[in-house]
């Protein structure tokens, strides 16, 4: 007989720990308030808290963040004002059913009014995404004032420890963070640099990560750079060169060569029933978009259109996709949607033309094949797609824009690897982040979803589909804190009324 680890034995404590879940989560913090702690304080965890605790009075909430700026993240916290919001501002919220609350946000504030750039020439508003995360930040201290029972603690979450009183969040500054419930509303993990650049992290030129500060400072005016990834980050990084004067060459290289649509003039709405029969294999739900496309267009509708019912009805075309068809999608079809689904601001689309028509800046599709430091720079081999040949070329700086690595969270993020190692959590499926259940719990490796472990954000899209943009987060985050604030309150029988809405 196998020993058992105090990994499985930690897993088997907290299976006897569910059953008194609920009696801790009426009972728990000071006074009898359960105290909730969120790991992640960008849009999706202050989202979170913020419907939260303007849904019950019973919880402390205390998010864990180490940034100075609650909801910005990694997305939102960008100083750089060429980095802007890909939709427009009158479909960004906080709050589901109420898609222009940004958009006031920005008038009452008058920031939109000192933007000439923010504004197309048919009224459509991409302000830089700072202001968005700054709106998120100020949506948060109002909630936290008018409730008092939500604040943010600045620092980051090293481990998370399960026991019989709950959880024990350490962070980095030594403290211990005491929760009845912890919800997981992590990052996106930075980029990981693919195998041919093995051997070069560290050295002058060589960019892994561009969204960390001055990451692109060092590169000159002149230099000729290479950008491993053509979607919407590859478009920032040329932003901002192009902003600090860059007018060297420029080339951008994926292995399709496929870069981000823009936006239509107008729109008439969201185009095609994608979730009353839906597809069961990826190959049937192509065909339907593809048909949907092809009728939109016959009469007057653009691509958009459809697309935009796609992304609105995601969970429930995810949800009819056997785990097998979900890896197929990912494996086959995500480059494309992703370029469709993740459009570009109208103004950092003008510059990426400007550049190509002055022959700065090439698109490419190819597949690397080796890299070297050499002194004239980088050396790169690559196959351009559709040959057999190798072309090399030499570049001073190269800069990975390559997205997410998602595949290395459990390894990269030191609260989630204290989770996998107690047997708590591990990777969905189909490798796009957290395994959890229809209710955003987490499962636990024994298969048993856990009542006081949840995740919120992208990092549950493995169950939930579609959950990368704004109105997709803000309707996720509400109904998990929603249904958590339920239970708390049908708990502890309590007659205290929520935060009515004010927005």
């Amino acid at each position: 007989m196998k020993p058992v680890t105090r990994e499985r034995e930690m897993v088997r404590e907290r299976e006897i720990m569910s059953a008194t879940f609920e009696n801790r989560m009426a009972s728990a913090g000071d006074g009898g308030r359960p105290r909730i702690v969120v790991i992640g304080g960008g849009f999706s965890g202050a989202a979170f808290a913020v419907h939260l605790a303007r849904a019950t009075p019973r919880a402390e909430i205390e998010v864990i963040e180490p940034r100075a700026m609650v909801g910005g993240g990694l997305a939102y916290s960008t100083a750089d004002l060429v980095h802007r919001i890909n939709v427009p501002s009158s479909r960004m919220s906080l709050y589901p059913g109420d898609e222009t609350h940004f958009q006031r946000w920005l008038e009452s504030s008058g920031a939109a009014g000192t933007l000439d750039e923010a504004t197309t020439c048919d009224g459509r508003c991409f302000p830089p995404r700072i202001l968005f995360g700054r709106y998120v930040a100020d949506e948060f201290a109002r909630v936290a004032k008018t409730t008092g029972g939500l604040r943010h603690v600045r620092a980051r979450a090293m481990s998370v420890r399960a026991d019989a009183a709950g959880y024990a969040v350490t962070l980095d500054d030594g403290s211990v963070r005491l929760a009845d419930c912890v919800v997981l509303a992590l990052s996106h993990p930075p980029p990981e640099a693919p195998s041919v650049f093995a051997g070069l992290g560290g050295t002058e030129g060589f960019v892994t990560d561009s969204w960390a500060a001055g990451a692109l400072d060092g590169i000159a005016s002149d230099a000729r750079v290479l950008i491993v990834g053509t979607g919407l980050t590859m478009a920032d990084v040329v932003a901002t060169l192009d902003a600090s004067g860059h007018r060297g060459p420029i080339t951008a290289l994926s292995r399709r060569g496929l870069t981000s649509r823009g936006h239509c003039a107008g729109t008439g709405g969201k185009l095609g029933d994608f979730s009353s029969a839906p597809a069961t294999s990826a190959v049937a739900l192509l065909r339907a978009i593809r048909a949907a496309v092809r009728d939109g267009n016959a009469a007057g509708r653009p691509w958009q259109d459809v697309l935009d019912a796609v992304r609105n009805q995601g969970t429930a075309i995810w949800s009819a996709l056997p785990v097998g068809e979900r890896r197929r999608l990912v494996r086959h079809l995500r480059p494309y949607w992703d370029v469709h689904r993740f459009r570009i601001a109208p103004q950092t689309e003008a510059i990426l033309a400007r550049r190509r028509r002055e022959g700065t800046l090439s698109i490419i599709a190819a597949s690397l094949r080796a890299a070297e430091r050499t002194p004239d720079g980088f050396e790169i081999a690559v196959r351009p797609r559709g040959t057999d040949g190798v072309v090399r070329a030499c570049y001073d700086a190269v800069v990975i824009t390559t997205g997410p690595g998602h595949g290395g969270i459990f390894r990269t993020n030191p609260a989630l690897a204290s989770l996998a190692q107690a047997g708590l959590a591990g990777p969905d499926p189909v490798g796009l982040g957290i395994h959890v259940d229809g209710e955003s719990r987490v499962v636990a490796v024994d298969g048993r979803p856990l009542d006081d472990l949840l995740v919120v954000g992208p990092l549950a899209r493995g169950t939930f589909g579609e959950l990368m943009g704004v109105p997709e987060v803000a309707r996720h985050t509400h109904a998990v804190a929603q249904s958590l604030a339920a239970r708390l309150d049908s708990n502890a029988g309590t007659e205290d009324a929520p935060e009515q809405a004010r927005h």
